[in-house]
């Protein structure tokens, strides 16, 4: 299937998607609460609205910067606000399930009519309470500062010159229609005064081409590391033009690290820090793609290497080329909560430490966030990975 169809095919099923939500929502918010006339007609009006905003906002997103204000913010807001109504509803659903059952079981007779319609209009009001609140708390986290989350890693392999040396990760900062230049400027701002040995952008830095984000991603030239800046694709980059931002980036002096390795360290004691396309650029033209085997096969084994992957699945492969630790973001924690838990079926890891066979694998939360202003339960971050020779010790994820 060529590129034409199966993105109509994705954006038909996006919008299946989108309908069949707002279908529920409408049969729980307005049909079973049997609102009066005329606030039925009116909430219908109003929901219809919301789903409009939701696919303007996709599309407004990806081709005009001007309208952000007035159906950007409007839109994402709405599709976190979407996703937690359903969460809430789906719950209240199953609680309904489960109740119904205990009922047949005792021999009870079912709800009169009446009755129904107080339930559903007792949990509509719940559900529409807790997605008020839910919302807010995370648009508070998403737009508040952004913490620094400090990691200690143990690398067997690591020479003792290197104990200490700090890697500060930033990852998915989204830079685009909701997170701005003086944003990423008060990042590199904090990043800076870490001052780290290596800064490692781990992808999905933008969400435009580099015509429209050209001045908000420039800040990113005041990045300053004693080893150097250095940056790996995401999927993200892929959908904005990743061999323009390939040239772009390094334009602001990021050493753009494609399925290659650089040294860091003199002589003996130096180790390997080595970066992949994205999974997904294997789909893109240009010669892009992860190939893991150009970037680790002809190394000194004796030497540590740190891989920098935007996907955490990645390590399923890297570990088989005696990586030591995987650097990755793309998760972003799962930033609205639950829903992380289909990222980590998709990822099999979802943040923080963790390990694959022999190699050690850190995913940050990310930086920014992509689509609603939203973090429930997934706080961002900056990522200060302090790195510690442990020659012969075992570390546990």
């Amino acid at each position: 299937m060529g590129r034409g169809p199966a993105i109509l095919l994705f954006i038909g099923g996006v919008l299946a998607v989108v309908v069949a939500l707002h279908a529920y929502l409408w049969r729980r918010l307005i049909r079973d609460t049997r609102l009066a006339r005329p606030w039925g007609a009116i909430a219908t009006a109003a929901l219809v609205a919301a789903g409009l905003s939701l696919v303007g906002a996709l599309v407004v997103a990806r081709s005009s910067f001007s309208a952000r204000v007035l159906v950007v913010w409007p839109g994402f807001i709405w599709i976190g606000a979407m996703f937690l109504l359903f969460v809430s509803f789906l719950a209240a659903d199953a609680a309904l399930i489960v109740s119904s059952l205990a009922r047949r079981l005792r021999g009870g007779d079912a709800p009169d009519p009446q009755r129904r319609a107080f339930l559903s209009r007792a949990i509509a009001t719940g559900a529409l309470g807790t997605t008020a609140v839910a919302s807010a708390a995370a648009m508070h986290a998403a737009l508040g500062p952004v913490g620094v989350r400090r990691v200690e890693i143990r690398l067997p392999r690591i020479d003792p010159t290197h104990d200490g040396l700090t890697v500060v990760q930033l990852t998915d900062l989204h830079i685009g229609p909701t997170i701005s230049r003086a944003d990423l400027a008060g990042l590199v701002e904090t990043t800076n005064r870490l001052t780290p040995d290596i800064i490692a952008i781990t992808g999905d830095l933008v969400d435009g081409r580099v015509a429209e984000l050209r001045e908000s991603v420039s800040p990113l030239a005041d990045l300053r590391a004693k080893h150097g800046v250095y940056f790996v694709t995401g999927n993200h980059e892929y959908f904005s033009g990743a061999t323009e931002w390939v040239a772009e980036i390094a334009r602001l002096g990021i050493r753009v690290l494609r399925n290659e390795r650089v040294t860091i360290g003199d002589g003996a004691a130096s180790f390997y820090l080595a970066g992949v396309d994205d999974r997904s650029a294997a789909r893109y033209p240009d010669g892009h793609g992860e190939d893991l085997a150009k970037a680790l096969s002809t190394r000194d084994r004796d030497r540590a290497v740190v891989l920098l992957a935007h996907q955490p699945r990645t390590v399923l492969d890297s570990s088989a080329f005696g990586v030591d630790l995987q650097l990755s973001g793309h998760t972003h924690g799962g930033q609205i909560w639950p829903f992380g838990a289909l990222v980590r079926l998709q990822q099999h890891f979802l943040a923080g430490l963790g390990r694959h066979r022999d190699t050690l694998i850190y995913v940050s939360r990310g930086t920014g966030y992509w689509g609603p202003p939203m973090r429930l339960m997934a706080p961002a971050e900056i990522t200060q990975i302090v790195l510690r020779a442990a020659r012969g010790a075992k570390q546990s994820a």
